[in-house]
């Protein structure tokens, strides 16, 4: 896992650009702290930073291979987790290889592929390649998006990297932010647009090739809708083959390596599959799983959590007996100012999960005292159909649904983001969010012969998968990576994406609940508790007062920048309100807007773009 990060100009000679190509890679040293990489030709400057995983002494960066016509040479990130069997067929084809890294795996596979090599690879992937015979650079990008990859459009060439900080190093990009960027950046929707003006993201499953004639673009890979011929005992039977095979793939690592625990359905599912993987080998399971000072005594149920997570987590390791450690935080923790500008850094946008952001990075870091490797359960919900949404009236509505059902869940008037009347008729995003939403049911196709529920249930898992799965994605890696820990998401093998896709509502949900086809597949290794558990999100410190409190503090810093472009979007009347309440008295969802709009005025202050709402 690694920063990839580089430069391409037809007219300049980057021969002389050591400097700036350096400056760039330096701002992905959290994403790589093992090892610094550059390579420069004429027109093209390469930047690497590296987690050493596997082949901890080979795979070294930017990988070159020298052809009569010239290098080709490649900056990576990820993981291929076939590539055991890759190296065998290419071998097979005549190549040799001098290490036993994934990354010189990719390489022969773009000279024997070419841009063909992305359909041959299993696992998390943005890389980019120069290929010197063609004068060209190939970025290409995994099918989910599960590691992220931006570029940057210049007048005779282009600027990319692994995160907009990379680019944003170049003088050459500015930094800027226009009304589609801010409507981005405060709804979290919107696809292939980077926040920064200029900037794009390489979309999940496609490829982008830069020449000097231009830059152009190819989908090699999306959600292709097919018949599902398999009954409820076969489809259950393959969901369990395809977990059990992604999840050994994903155990190959040269370095300490762990699951990430909640006591919930899906982690446990991981948790569950790998044990009696690394006790072939002589290892137990270590696991890692976060709770709060005093929340089991303090926890209150809501739409999102029914229970809290310690007693499930109990018997989980009961019965798997794994190396078990529970990171407690403290509402000081979760307050620390400066804990929040490393996760806004980290996460270079100010549309964060506030404290939720802050906690996940505090378990993130304490992991990664003990393990460089995690497993995680993200992507189970919206494969197979987790949220309460997907079963309820809500799936109906014209918006995307789990706005809708954060919105439903909270009474109060200014549940809505308070925005001044300015910044509301600037944005319009009512209208915004309704082309959004036409666009992303347009996009899905449908079998003939489906039904009016298959067809709206087809809509909200390809919702999910190409958006809301996006975002959690981004966040899982951005919070991860700024500690050097490599997170692997098993419910994002395609293979198991491909077919789950296709099995109809009706063995997703034959039991009545939800995630009927995981619970089946893996309840034979989990207690019945947990295999029974009813859905409950990431766990939250919002009903604390004491959080509430800190809160209301930073908001008090807040609005005594007087000057602070904050709130040419966001009223400051309704945020000094909100500080004068009794803190026991704020709303769940007052709580919320409270930690995006401080993480917001955060981000104004570190980045300072050039920011109108006109």
């Amino acid at each position: 896992m690694c920063g990839i990060t580089g430069w391409v100009s037809y007219d300049a000679d980057l021969t002389e650009r050591q400097a700036t190509i350096d400056a760039m890679t330096a701002t992905m040293a959290l994403r790589g702290p093992d090892a610094s990489g550059t390579w420069l030709q004429r027109h093209v400057a390469l930047g690497h930073r590296r987690l050493a995983v596997i082949d901890l002494d080979g795979g070294v960066q930017p990988m070159e291979f020298a052809t009569p016509n010239g290098p080709v040479v490649l900056v990576y990130s990820g993981e291929a987790y076939n590539f055991i069997e890759l190296r065998k067929e290419l071998q097979a084809k005549g190549h040799r290889f001098l290490t036993a890294s994934d990354t010189e795996v990719v390489l022969h596979g773009y000279l024997e592929w070419g841009e063909g090599v992305a359909d041959h690879l299993n696992g998390m992937f943005a890389f980019a390649v120069w290929d010197s015979r063609d004068q060209k650079l190939v970025m290409i990008r995994d099918r989910l998006g599960v590691k992220p990859l931006y570029y940057y459009p210049t007048r005779d060439g282009v600027l990319f990297g692994s995160e907009p900080k990379a680019i944003l190093a170049n003088p050459l990009a500015r930094k800027a932010i226009d009304l589609d960027g801010i409507r981005t950046a405060v709804t979290g929707i919107g696809q292939g647009q980077a926040i920064w003006k200029g900037m794009h993201e390489v979309e999940p499953g496609t490829i982008v090739t830069v020449q000097a004639s231009g830059i152009r673009d190819r989908t090699y890979w999306r959600l292709q809708t097919a018949p599902h011929t398999d009954d409820q005992k076969k489809t259950v039977e393959r969901v369990r083959q395809l977990l059990g095979d992604t999840v050994g793939r994903q155990l190959i690592s040269d370095v300490p390596q762990c699951v990430l625990l909640s006591g919930g359905l899906d982690s446990s599912a991981i948790t569950a599959l790998a044990s009696p993987r690394l006790a072939a080998s002589g290892e137990r399971v270590r696991t890692f799983s976060v709770d709060f000072v005093d929340h089991v005594d303090r926890f209150k149920a809501d739409v999102f959590r029914s229970t809290p997570d310690a007693p499930f987590v109990k018997d989980m390791v009961d019965l798997i007996k794994p190396v078990h450690r529970q990171v407690v935080l403290s509402a000081d923790d979760l307050a620390d100012p400066t804990i929040r500008r490393s996760v806004i850094t980290a996460r270079d946008t100010p549309n964060a999960f506030g404290e939720s952001d802050i906690s996940m990075y505090r378990l993130f870091r304490e992991i990664r005292n003990e393990s460089t490797v995690a497993l995680s359960g993200e992507a189970a919900d919206e494969n197979f159909g987790g949220y309460r949404w997907f079963h309820d009236d809500m799936r109906a509505l014209p918006i995307f649904p789990w706005m809708a059902a954060v919105l439903n869940s909270q009474p109060s008037a200014s549940a809505v983001m308070p925005f001044t009347p300015e910044a509301l008729q600037a944005m319009g995003l009512e209208g915004y969010l309704g082309d959004q939403y036409a666009t992303a049911v347009a996009a899905v196709d449908h079998l003939d012969s489906a039904s009016r529920v298959e067809r709206q249930m087809r809509v909200m898992f390809h919702m999910h998968l190409t958006r809301f799965l996006r975002m959690l994605l981004d966040r899982k890696d951005r919070l991860s990576m700024a500690v050097g820990l490599e997170v692997r998401v098993p419910y994002c093998d395609h293979r198991l994406v491909e077919y789950l896709y296709n099995t109809p509502w009706k063995l997703k949900s034959f039991d009545g609940r939800e995630k009927s086809l995981l619970r089946h597949a893996v309840k034979d290794l989990l207690p019945p508790s947990v295999a029974n558990r009813v859905k409950s999100g990431y766990p939250t410190m919002m009903h604390d007062v004491r959080y509430s409190s800190t809160l209301q503090i930073q908001a008090k810093e807040v609005l005594a920048d007087a000057h602070s472009p904050l709130f040419t979007l966001f009223n400051r009347e309704w945020l000094k309100s909100i500080v004068e309440m009794d803190s026991a008295k704020i709303s769940h969802g007052d709580k919320l807007l409270l930690d995006k709009i401080i993480d917001m005025h955060c981000w104004l202050d570190i980045y300072s773009p050039e920011f109108a709402i006109s």
